[in-house]
C-alpha cells in the first residue's frame, strides 16, 4: 500500500460500515412505519455485507482491518453518538418523534458512507495502487449505497411533513421510483411536491 491516505480512507470506510450496523439496529427499534422498518432491515443486511466486502478488500491489499487510526476513532465516535441520539429520542416517549430522529441519524451516517464510496470509486478509476480490487468492491456496493441515502432522505422529509400536519407521501417517491442517483432523487421530490 503506497498511499497512506487511501489506507486511511479504507479504514474509515470500514469503521463507518461497522457503525452503520449499529445505527440500523437502533433505527429499526425506533421505526413506527412498517414499510420503513422493512426498508431499514434490508439496509442492515446490506450494511453487514458491506463490512465483509471492506474487510476482504483490506486483507486482499495488505491492510490490517483492525488497525485503529485517529481518523477511524473519530468515525467510530460519531457513529456511537448517532446511536446515543436515537436512544435518547426513544426514551423521551414520543415514538413518531423518535422515528424522525432515527431517519435523520441514518441520513447523517449514510452521507459519510456514500461520500467514502464515491471517493473509492474515483480512486478505482484514477488511482494506481490496488485500483482493480477497489473497483470490484465499489461495483458490488455502490448502487446499494445510493439507495440507502436517497430513499432515507425521502423518508425523513415525508415523516417531517406528516409531523407538521402537511401532506406527506409514505412511502416516499424516492423509494417507489427506486431512485439511485441524486438527479433521480431530486426529480422524484420535485414532482411529488408539485402534486401536493
Amino acid at each position: 500500500m503506497n498511499s497512506p491516505q487511501l489506507k486511511e480512507l479504507l479504514l474509515q470506510s470500514l469503521q463507518q460500515e461497522l457503525g452503520g450496523v449499529k445505527v440500523y439496529e437502533t433505527a429499526i427499534s425506533c421505526a413506527v412505519n412498517e414499510g420503513l422498518r422493512a426498508e431499514w432491515q434490508k439496509y442492515l443486511e446490506q450494511t453487514t455485507r458491506h463490512v465483509d466486502v471492506l474487510t476482504r478488500l483490506c486483507k486482499k491489499i495488505g491492510i490490517n482491518a483492525d488497525e485503529m487510526t485517529p481518523g477511524r476513532q473519530v468515525v467510530g465516535f460519531l457513529g456511537d453518538a448517532l446511536v446515543q441520539a436515537m436512544k435518547m429520542a426513544a426514551q423521551a416517549g414520543d415514538p413518531a418523534a423518535a422515528e424522525i430522529v432515527a431517519a435523520e441519524c441514518v441520513v447523517l451516517a449514510e452521507t459519510k458512507d456514500h461520500a467514502d464510496w464515491e471517493l473509492l470509486g474515483r480512486w478505482a478509476v484514477n488511482g494506481t495502487d490496488s485500483a482493480e480490487a477497489i473497483k470490484a468492491a465499489y461495483d458490488e456496493v455502490e448502487d446499494e449505497e445510493d439507495e440507502h441515502l436517497y430513499h432515507t432522505k425521502g423518508w425523513c422529509r415525508e415523516l417531517w411533513l406528516k409531523s407538521l400536519g402537511l401532506p406527506a407521501v409514505l412511502p416516499p417517491p424516492e423509494e417507489v421510483r427506486k431512485v439511485t442517483t441524486a438527479i433521480g432523487a431530486a426529480k422524484a421530490e420535485a414532482e411529488s411536491l408539485a402534486q401536493r
